[in-house]
């Protein structure tokens, strides 16, 4: 086994280094994966933009990897498993899990992969490897089981919003976690509309492609198509997946009374946003916020990709090295790319 490995560490602000670190060794309970594919996700962009994660800190959290090595008393996996699995699992047992706000438990705070998900090598924690990790079956793609965790948060939110099968949805932002409430809405609610609203063309054209009803610029043109799929009413739901002040009041203002706004992008620290109470109050609608996906929706998003309703891999659009983080991250934030997936430096499909 190799005794050291090549990790993409915080060094300070929003900048990141290349670094060699000793591998990690599994103990008791636990599991070591060699990388497959990571994924970039916008909560990683979120602290590294705002430079919120401490130096030497190594992010990622949406992986697929090899088992390389086992700790004593696992017996569920064997070396050369096809793994992938979160970051956070509840304890299951507090207050807070028994009624429903798993994601809320102190436990789920925990970050059970070591060093984190931008290094070739990955040590999964007793709790992870016993509760959450899923051998990947020959059916089911790199490209479709990275997603699992970010999918499974979208499902909590769309659980969370009280949707029903005959709704209709606006999901506001069509980067890769717009168009990912796009397809999971479409898998779970099938006769379900869904408007994307977004300023980006092309990314417009793909939400159509991908099945959404319709799909428009923010603004007048998205209230019209929200009061078109609905006879004038609004939308049941509204899936804020920009963020701030600007969002909010859209979100407020296409729904329809008795409807749901559901946060789900974070905001810089500090930032707040003023509300027309009576908006809300008159009209009896709905502010949800949603954080994370538990144990509950992971085995469900799961078994949707094993069986094929729901599939995410159209939205990848890199497949890039380690050692070409920086490259994914500008190609991101340029939207010149949806979703990135990064690989070890000696096994990368550019």
């Amino acid at each position: 086994m190799q005794t050291s490995h090549q990790v993409v560490a915080c060094a300070g602000g929003d900048g990141t280094v290349l670094e060699r670190r000793p591998a990690p060794r599994p103990g008791r309970g636990e599991m070591l994966l060699r990388l497959r594919v990571v994924g970039l996700c916008g909560t990683d962009l979120f602290k590294l933009r705002t430079g919120s994660a401490a130096a030497g800190a190594v992010l990622g959290h949406e992986v697929v990897g090899t088992v390389i090595g086992l700790g004593a008393g696992v017996t569920e996996f064997a070396d050369g498993d096809r793994i992938v699995v979160p970051h956070h699992v509840a304890c299951g047992v507090c207050l807070l899990c028994r009624r429903g706000n798993e994601t809320m438990c102190e436990a789920f705070k925990e970050n059970l992969m070591v060093p984190g998900g931008f290094s070739e090598m990955i040590l999964i924690r007793q709790r992870a490897t016993a509760l959450a990790a899923r051998r990947i079956p020959d059916s089911l793609s790199d490209e479709c089981a990275v997603f699992l965790e970010p999918a499974a948060c979208v499902l909590r939110g769309v659980r969370r919003s009280g949707l029903g099968g005959a709704g209709t949805a606006v999901v506001l932002g069509s980067g890769s976690m717009g168009l990912l409430h796009l397809l999971v809405l479409k898998a779970v609610l099938p006769g379900a509309g869904v408007l994307m609203v977004d300023p980006n063309r092309e990314r417009l054209d793909l939400a159509r492609t991908l099945g959404a009803d319709s799909a428009t610029p923010p603004g007048a043109d998205a209230l019209e198509a929200a009061r078109r799929l609905t006879a004038g009413l609004g939308a049941d739901a509204v899936f804020d997946t920009v963020g701030g002040q600007s969002a909010l009041e859209a979100g407020v203002e296409l729904t329809r009374p008795g409807g749901t706004i559901v946060l789900f992008a974070h905001a810089p620290a500090g930032t707040s946003a003023a509300l027309d109470l009576n908006a809300l109050f008159k009209s009896e609608r709905r502010l949800v916020a949603t954080y994370s996906g538990a144990l509950s929706e992971q085995r469900e998003i799961f078994d949707r990709l094993c069986d094929g309703s729901l599939d995410p891999a159209p939205l990848v659009t890199h497949r890039l090295p380690l050692d070409e983080f920086e490259r994914g991250v500008s190609l991101v934030e340029k939207q010149q790319a949806l979703k990135v997936l990064f690989t070890p430096s000696d096994a990368a499909v550019v």
